[in-house]
């Protein structure tokens, strides 16, 4: 039996629905809706699925990010036309199945033994010889043979010219045919568990039921009926979130335009949630000690869900899907960084948000993340780059040594470099910015720093600023340098002492033009004195120059004559730093500590918070937050689903292992000897042999039942 291509042919009733019938059984169409869905499932395997829409405006762009989502490409395996032709795959299969198994079990039957002799000498494999006694005899005794050797056998009788003749029928390997009907059935009975386990039962709720997505916020308990599905709901799969010490028994399911809300017919409390790490920082292991609450008996059933290892009640699986914060409290000190702003503490918990004001700038201050463990490279890296001081992008200088731990091509030297907090600064407008800041120092180019990143957008990667701690490994020293930049009253201070102790007394003149020079300088770096950038030179005109070392870049661009720019530079430098170390000995006397010794590694610290105070008239925020304590709450992400399907789905995978093992290692074969009556009592062999597969096996099979079976073979 030849598998055709060709469809059902419905000869009564409408020609329309004859060929529709034609059309849908053909294989030619099942295997161009087959390719359809391999192209599809390719889409969804390289596009990331169910992703938020920004994530994609930022991939693609805003009209091909409109385009690919209008198509459904952003959610490939539950979009109507996906489900639709996943459906036609099913009954063109099952059409095509109808179509060829009454051939099949026919031909199981058939041994096509009214074959011709005239036919038996054309075949490929075809031998003659004699065979000791008379026809039927023959017959008989070859059968035997086959039947001994696991062929099945038949035997008919023919009259012709020289008397009786007998031809001998038999075959063997007809499973292979069975394998043509498993690994068909296989593809229906994936595609049905597919459609079962899919979104299709979900979406026929909402078109025949009246349930809509919910789009809102509020409780959970607080959300209408027409948002939630039953607990009865044959089939879904959905994310349920619970927090350590907290129990929960509503499952979400996310929808292209909301959520749906699945109650389930219990509650999983957490009790514990366990995870270990790779010296990567790679999750290792993550479990959840859980307790399940039936709602109708009041069943309290413990058990443990790990990846792989899921839990099951009532026919639902709870998978240990990820896992997240689940209300850390974390308290964080507030520093300034651009205005002259008291430092103060706030506390609140991840996820939830504190408002600030300070007079009509108001701000809301959400906290995004806790990570308690950073695992980062700090292996050496020849490409690094110097930093750029005009700017806060810190990124190319210590990309290197901050990034995560799977980066290659520079040698690895991987270390915990403790907590961090991710928070958002959001203004009145609405507009926010996100922040990303460790709790420890680490050390970076031979100097201890804290890094302080943000960004204005999660399409960018953090900007991080470094700053240098001072002699008590504390961000404390820079903090009150900061602010005593940010009071006019102590950088004039600062500017009568630097001037006391590099002029001699009894030189007014000199003294006086020193300070001048100072005064300038201090303004300049404290952002006071403002100047229009050049038309020309290193400095954009179009730059936005606030303070730092931009600002006084851009006075010598724009006053000193290039010829004499570079020694200009080197004296209002020498005079600057000069300066800024009065102020940083006056802000440790207004904070009660000892002054600094003019050693070198004063000297280092200088000229780090040089560098950082440069950086922080760009630092896009008023304060930043340092990480002071926290105490950490985890949440466990379950996936919980009931999936009927899920044993089609199984039952489709054995079949079609079957079924490919049949039709790749079971080769069909079917053999004919015609016995004639020839000399001295002896008979007369024709024989021949015919394969589904021409292969050196079927040669040489046929080449050893020809030694066994006939004598004298030619």
């Amino acid at each position: 039996m030849t598998a055709s291509t060709q469809g059902l042919q419905i000869r009564s009733g409408s020609r329309v629905f004859g060929n529709l019938v034609e059309l849908l059984s053909s294989m030619r169409f099942a295997i161009s809706l087959l390719t359809v869905i391999c192209i599809a499932s390719v889409i969804g395997t390289v596009v990331k699925q169910h992703e938020p829409l920004n994530n994609y405006v930022n991939q693609f762009g805003p009209f091909w990010a409109e385009v690919f989502g209008k198509a459904g490409l952003f959610t490939v395996y539950s979009v109507w036309w996906f489900l639709v032709i996943l459906a036609f795959l099913v009954i063109s299969t099952s059409l095509c199945i109808a179509r060829n198994t009454p051939k099949i079990f026919a031909d199981f039957k058939t041994f096509k033994e009214n074959i011709r002799e005239q036919s038996l000498r054309s075949f490929p494999n075809r031998a003659e010889g004699s065979v000791d006694g008379q026809p039927e005899v023959a017959a008989r005794s070859l059968g035997q043979s086959l039947l001994s050797a696991g062929w099945r056998v038949k035997l008919q009788s023919r009259d012709t010219p020289e008397g009786q003749g007998w031809m001998l029928a038999a075959k063997k390997g007809t499973a292979n045919k069975i394998g043509y009907l498993a690994a068909h059935s296989a593809i229906v009975l994936v595609c049905l568990g597919g459609l079962l386990d899919g979104d299709l039962i979900v979406r026929a709720q909402m078109w025949f039921n009246g349930k809509t997505p919910y789009s809102g916020g509020g409780m959970i308990a607080d959300v209408p009926a027409q948002h939630r599905l039953s607990p009865t709901n044959p089939t879904f799969r959905g994310n349920l979130m619970v927090s350590e010490g907290t129990s929960s028994g509503t499952a979400i399911l996310s929808q292209s335009d909301g959520v749906l809300l699945q109650d389930l017919p219990f509650s999983v409390e957490l009790k514990k949630f366990v995870v270990e790490y790779y010296d990567t920082g790679m999750p290792k292991l993550f479990a959840s000690d859980i307790v399940i609450h039936d709602h109708e008996t009041g069943e309290k059933k413990n058990a443990r869900v790990e990846v792989n290892h899921p839990a099951s009640h009532r026919g639902i699986n709870i998978y240990q899907s990820s896992f997240d914060d689940g209300g850390s409290k974390v308290k964080l000190q507030a520093y300034p960084m651009g205005a002259a702003i008291a430092p103060f503490e706030v506390s609140g918990t991840v996820g939830a948000t504190t408002s600030l004001s300070n007079g009509d700038n108001k701000l809301t201050l959400e906290y995004t993340a806790l990570r308690v463990i950073n695992v980062e490279n700090f292996g050496k890296d020849a490409d690094s780059e110097a930093t750029d001081v005009r700017k806060v992008d810190l990124r190319d200088a210590i990309e290197s040594r901050l990034g995560s731990g799977h980066k290659t091509g520079s040698e690895k030297k991987l270390r915990n470099v403790g907590p961090s907090i991710t928070y958002k600064l959001r203004d009145a407008s609405g507009q926010a910015t996100e922040f990303h800041n460790y709790m420890l120092p680490m050390e970076l180019d031979g100097a201890r720093v804290f890094l302080m990143g943000a960004r204005e957008s999660t399409g960018e990667q953090m900007r991080y600023l470094r700053v240098p701690v001072d002699d008590k490994d504390s961000i404390e020293g820079f903090v009150h340098l900061r602010s005593a930049l940010a009071d006019p009253a102590l950088r004039a201070e600062a500017v009568r002492r630097y001037t006391a102790m590099a002029v001699e007394p009894g030189k007014p003149e000199l003294s006086q033009a020193l300070e001048g020079s100072a005064q300038r300088a201090i303004a300049l770096f404290a952002g006071t004195e403002k100047i229009a950038p050049p038309k020309t030179g290193a400095i954009n005109k179009d730059a936005d120059i606030r303070g730092g070392l931009p600002a006084v870049s851009a006075f010598l661009e724009a006053n000193v004559p290039e010829t004499e720019r570079e020694r200009a530079s080197e004296v209002l430098v020498r005079i600057l730093n000069g300066t800024l170390f009065e102020l940083l000995q006056i802000s440790r006397e207004k904070a009660g500590l000892a002054p600094l010794p003019r050693d070198d590694a004063a000297q280092q610290f200088m000229s780090r918070a040089v560098l950082s105070l440069s950086d922080s008239f760009y630092y896009p925020a008023p304060m930043a937050f340092e990480l002071k304590d926290f105490q950490q709450v985890q949440a466990s992400v379950f996936q919980v689903a009931r999936a009927p399907g899920q044993t089609i789905v199984y039952l489709g995978c054995v079949l079609l292992i079957l079924g490919v093992f049949a039709m790749l290692y079971v080769r069909e074969r079917r053999l004919w000897i015609w016995l004639a009556p020839g000399a001295e009592g002896a008979s007369h062999a024709t024989m021949a042999l015919s394969s589904n597969r021409k292969t050196m096996e079927s040669d040489q099979e046929f080449e050893q039942l020809k030694s066994t079976l006939l004598k004298g073979n030619a």
